[in-house]
């Protein structure tokens, strides 16, 4: 006769902390792991206080936190589809004293739970999963969950604008390989596309790009300055360093140069 299984939550965790300290996220210590697209990704975020901020597929609650501790005095909903992932981030919320700011839903973007259906946000924020249906999943289940999309970017992007106020913001961090598929998916329904490149070096192609556009706008779509984040010898850049370890925001580090 075998005992009752453990809880996920009471497997192997680590502590880390981001910031230079000022945060504390306990996760999973294999399987999907949040690394610096989450920090980055709250950095891309133009918010001001009291504002209202979602974000779909919060993990850990990684960027939520990153944003609350930013920009004082914004209200976050962080929705995440697996269920013991989602407990996990309201405890991240809990250990670092921001139940005022953040709330985590359990949920599917794409079917929202009803409280959520019927609000409207003025950012959405979201780091979707990069790797399309038909890439081989991970063994690891939260962790293909995480990051292999059961939906197309398409359904994805209209399930976020969704969820936007008329000219409201929405701000992703995605793959630089995907933004055919993403400019497909935002045709017709949001203008003023933003694309921020993410360079791991110097003269080395993009991986990854922060794309920020804003609901039903018909403005010029722009390209804007990138972001180096590794300099010749693998270290962060200063640059790279203001947002990941002293929390500044994206465009004021842009704008410094």
């Amino acid at each position: 006769m075998t005992g009752p299984a453990a809880s996920p939550l009471a497997a192997a965790c680590t502590t880390d902390l981001l910031l230079g300290g000022r945060l504390t996220i306990r996760q999973p210590a294999r399987g999907y792991r949040a690394a610096i697209d989450p920090v980055l990704l709250a950095a891309a975020v133009p918010a001001n206080a009291g504002q209202t901020v979602l974000e779909a597929g919060t993990g850990v609650g990684t960027a939520a936190l990153c944003l609350a501790a930013r920009v004082e005095g914004i209200r976050i909903v962080g929705l995440e589809i697996d269920a013991v992932t989602a407990e996990m981030a309201r405890r991240n919320v809990a250990l670092n004293g921001r139940e005022a700011a953040i709330t985590i839903a359990s949920g599917d973007i794409l079917a929202p739970p009803a409280d959520l259906r019927g609000r409207s946000f003025e950012l959405v924020m979201s780091n979707p999963p990069f790797h399309p249906a038909a890439t081989p999943p991970s063994p690891d289940a939260a962790k293909a969950l995480a990051t292999r999309e059961g939906s197309s970017v398409a359904d994805w992007l209209g399930a976020c604008l969704r969820r936007l106020l008329p000219g409201g913001r929405l701000v992703l961090i995605q793959r630089a390989d995907r933004l055919t598929e993403l400019f497909a998916g935002l045709a017709g329904r949001a203008g003023e596309i933003e694309i921020v490149p993410l360079w791991p070096k110097a003269g080395r192609p993009a991986k990854r790009v922060i794309v920020r556009c804003r609901k039903g706008a018909k403005g010029a779509d722009r390209l804007a300055p990138g972001l180096v984040l590794h300099d010749g010898d693998g270290k962060y850049t200063a640059a790279a360093e203001a947002i990941l370890r002293d929390g500044a925001d994206l465009d004021s580090v842009l704008q410094q140069g």
